[in-house]
Parts: structure tokens; sequence; C-alpha cells
């Protein structure tokens, strides 16, 4: 059984900045992929940022140059930077892990973080 367990979200003002983390526990195989997605009241879940476990990173163009994903491999945990916060950066974060198997991959989830961007 695979538990991820989010922390770091919050109240920020426009400008400013917040660190998100997702641990990663249970039978985790490599290679994989470690990501965030984001949803908003409203809006569809979208990715955010994801990570491979060989550190190729891959960004939505409404974060690249403000958010950074990174990760610990022995550690099972993943990382998202976030720095120059927006109020349309408002949502429920979601951490991801992607696991391929021989006919296709497994999905876990985590309970998800708020995020609220706000003066």
């Amino acid at each position: 059984q695979v538990q991820l367990v989010e922390s770091g979200g919050g109240l920020v003002q426009p400008g400013g900045s917040l660190r998100l983390s997702c641990a990663a526990s249970g039978s985790i195989s490599r290679p994989n992929t470690m990501g965030w997605y984001r949803q908003a009241p409203g809006k569809q879940r979208e990715l955010v940022a994801s990570i491979t476990s060989s550190g190729n990173t891959n960004y939505a163009d409404s974060v690249k140059g403000r958010f950074t994903v990174s990760r610990d491999n022995a550690k099972n945990t993943v990382y998202l930077e976030m720095n120059s916060l927006e109020p349309e950066d408002t949502a429920v974060y979601y951490c991801n892990l992607v696991i391929p198997i021989v006919y296709g991959s497994r999905n876990y989830w985590g309970q998800g973080t708020q995020v609220t961007v706000s003066p």
C-alpha cells in the first residue's frame, strides 16, 4: 500500500513564497514520476510540475520561472518551491506518484493541501 502525505500549504500574500513537501511510503519501485497537480474551485485538476526518478522535470507554462520541483529519492519525497505567488495560484495542491507496470501504470494521490494567495 502506497501512501502520500503532503505538508506546507497555507495562506500567503501575493509575491510571497511557499514550499510544499510530499513524502511517499510503501512499496515504491523505480523508475517513477512524482509531481504536483492543483485544482481551483470550478476548474479541472491540472498538472503543475513533475519530476522523474532520473531528474527530468516538466512544468505548466503558467508556473515556469516561478516554481521549482525537486525530489530526494532516498526519502521518496518530492518538493515544490513556489515563488512570486499570484492569486491565480490559489488552489488545492495534490501530490501524485506514477509507477509504470507491465501493462500500464499505477497512480497514487495525496489528500491535498490548500494554498491561498491573498492580500
